[in-house]
């Protein structure tokens, strides 16, 4: 609705929980609302109306019966919030109708009741927010900037500032804040300046969410456009955080008293965050995303899992006529490596949300011989998905060189081996727990878990054991966690949680086998014939001392057979030498063959360092 200065609409309201300078932050409901018209042309103040609201939890805290003066019998007879603020338009409207007036400006004694309470709530019950409630004027903002010599504009009554109003007959409102109707997605360059005062990271989102799930949750403050970047874990995959940039420091101020606030069942964790993080994550070097991304309104939708064969026709036949890509092949991006080679992921805009729907019905359909997933995604994490890929190979390969590759096993460089306990062991995971089952049952706890300190541990046949392995921060974390998560339920099982070390950790890790009876070593500690299959390997005083310290990979590429060969050489994991050049040759007794995971199809499982025996898949938390 268009500003009519000189007609006023005062609004106030309260919660059920907290009020005053910490209004909303609780995420109690409004159970009060309060408007009264001041005309100021006429000097005249319309009837004070309250309307009490019915929350859908009826119950009441001390400091709100006491600032309130209302009891739960009260509000168990009120109408619920949407019948309210119809209420509010239909008594508004005709009391503009009487005055001969069309328009109001909506003022309110700070922010927090619009931004803090009434936006979020109507955006967790689906309720449609009048116009009036997207522009508004603070009081107390606007007063400051016509009186700035009045004194301090806290200890001022809203009466005071509103009498002075009432004698500036000419005063023009200009102070008018505004609440965004939706997200606006675009693309962000490194070079870019991002304020760190700005930006937020959330924790604890669900794995599904995407960016505008992120600006429902902040609904009623402002996000700078693009300022949603979704984090992704060394998979690629989505790891439950998202760096939020808004418009100013008010708004991310407002937006760190939403932390522990619900986004459906979980409650997710907002915590300060910087621009160089923000950047990192979002941030662009090139113009490709932002040509992509030209065109405004756009739905984007993440393809992963295409054969590496597929072409822009594939892919538009694999869609259907019901599920149109803007412009055809000019809006399909497909990600490749710095040499050119595709990575199986590709993004594609839809001009409409009906379309992008089309499309994710097709989740898990085959496309050639492979199925495709298609997520909902973000300029945020098209641009982050390019930083990945186009930066660095994932999988480094050997540098040339003429000698033979030789197996190290040694402890992964991340698994620094010790005696204190300073981490924990679930035993009996259901065999379909994924990473993100661990975190959800750690629950708080995963606030406390180190830098890529998950490791799923996988039996010889690359298949889920049952058993992770978890490194916190510190022994008291680790034994905290053991005593409070001990037989806690996941999924249909319950689960079992002991404190150990590092050292007991590393053991099973390679290998060995942990259990009520003590530590067995792993193969690769008991004395046995080494396999005839490196035979071959030259002696150590064949080897150079450049060689010895090459620097660490992921995985090597397969070696190339000959169609008569009957076995196939396995893919080898190497790590850098821990301490002297000798220590490569202690570990070689062991068959490597039976312990290594193979690869299926043409797919990389894991793209973090393994272990030749049971596998470490490492993720950060």
């Amino acid at each position: 609705m268009a500003s009519h200065s000189d007609t006023l609409v005062v609004f106030f309201g309260a919660t059920a929980g907290a009020n005053g300078g910490k209004l909303g932050s609780d995420e109690r409901e409004i159970i009060l609302l309060v408007w009264q018209i001041v005309d100021l042309h006429e000097k005249k103040v319309g009837k004070l109306q309250r309307r009490l609201v019915k929350p859908d939890s009826l119950e009441l805290t001390d400091q709100s019966k006491e600032e309130t003066g209302l009891s739960v019998e009260e509000l168990y007879k009120a109408e619920p919030l949407d019948k309210v603020l119809q209420q509010f338009q239909q008594s508004v409207s005709a009391e503009l109708k009487a005055l001969g007036r069309s328009s109001y400006t909506l003022c309110v004694d700070g922010p927090l009741i619009i931004r803090q309470a009434l936006h979020p709530e109507a955006s967790k019950k689906n309720l449609v927010l009048p116009e009036c409630f997207y522009s508004f004027v603070d009081v107390r903002k606007e007063f400051h900037k016509c009186c700035p010599n009045a004194g301090q504009v806290q200890d001022l009554t809203l009466h005071s500032m509103l009498e002075l109003f009432e004698s500036l007959a000419d005063h023009k409102f200009s102070c008018f804040e505004a609440v965004k109707y939706k997200l606006e997605s675009g693309a962000c360059s490194k070079t870019e300046p991002v304020d760190s005062e700005t930006v937020i990271r959330a924790r604890g989102l669900p794995w599904q969410s995407s960016d505008q799930d992120i600006s429902r949750f902040f609904k009623g403050l402002n996000i700078a456009k693009g300022g949603v970047a979704l984090c992704l874990n060394a998979q690629g995959r989505r790891n439950g955080e998202a760096l939020v940039r808004f418009i100013n420091q008010e708004h991310r101020d407002l937006a760190l008293e939403r932390h522990k606030h619900h986004m459906g069942s979980r409650y997710i964790e907002v915590y300060k965050a910087t621009g160089e993080e923000f950047l990192k994550i979002a941030g662009g070097t090139s113009n490709e995303v932002a040509q992509f991304l030209s065109k405004e309104n756009q739905v984007i939708i993440r393809m992963r899992g295409l054969p590496f064969t597929a072409s822009p026709q594939d892919v538009l036949t694999f869609l259907g006529a019901d599920s149109p890509v803007t412009d055809a092949s000019d809006g399909l991006l497909f990600v490749k490596y710095p040499d050119g080679r595709p990575t199986g992921d590709a993004f594609v805009l839809f001009s409409c949300e009906e379309y992008a729907l089309n499309a994710l019905k097709k989740h898990k359909q085959i496309l050639g011989k492979r199925y495709i997933e298609l997520f909902r995604s973000t300029a945020a994490e098209v641009q982050q998905v390019l930083n990945r890929y186009m930066s660095t190979p994932l999988i480094s390969t050997l540098p040339s060189s003429s000698m033979v590759p030789m197996p190290v096993l040694a402890t992964p460089p991340y698994l620094a081996t010790g005696s204190t306990r300073d981490c924990v062991r679930l035993r009996g995971l259901p065999y379909t727990a994924a990473i993100e089952d661990i975190l959800e049952f750690m629950g708080e706890h995963t606030i406390d878990i180190k830098p890529h300190g998950v490791h799923m541990v996988l039996n010889q046949q690359g298949r889920p054991s049952g058993d992770a392995f978890i490194q916190m921060r510190s022994a008291d974390r680790a034994f905290m966690v053991a005593q409070k998560c001990h037989k806690k339920m996941m999924k249909d099982r319950y689960v079992e949680v002991f404190q150990c070390s590092t050292e007991e950790m590393s053991f099973v890790l390679m290998g060995g086998t942990l259990n009520r009876s003590g530590l067995s070593p792993p193969p690769c500690k008991l004395p046995c014939l080494a396999p005839p299959a490196y035979a071959a390997f030259p002696s150590p005083a064949m080897l150079s001392e450049a060689a010895l310290y090459q620097p660490p990979l992921l995985a090597t590429p397969r070696t190339p057979q000959p169609p008569h060969s009957p076995h196939p050489t396995p893919t080898l994991a190497y790590y850098p030498p821990q301490h002297h050049p000798a220590q490569l040759y202690m570990n070689m007794n062991m068959n490597y063959t039976a312990y290594y995971p193979r690869l299926l199809g043409c797919r990389v499982f894991s793209l973090v360092p393994v272990s030749p025996a049971p596998v470490s898949n490492s993720i950060a938390v």
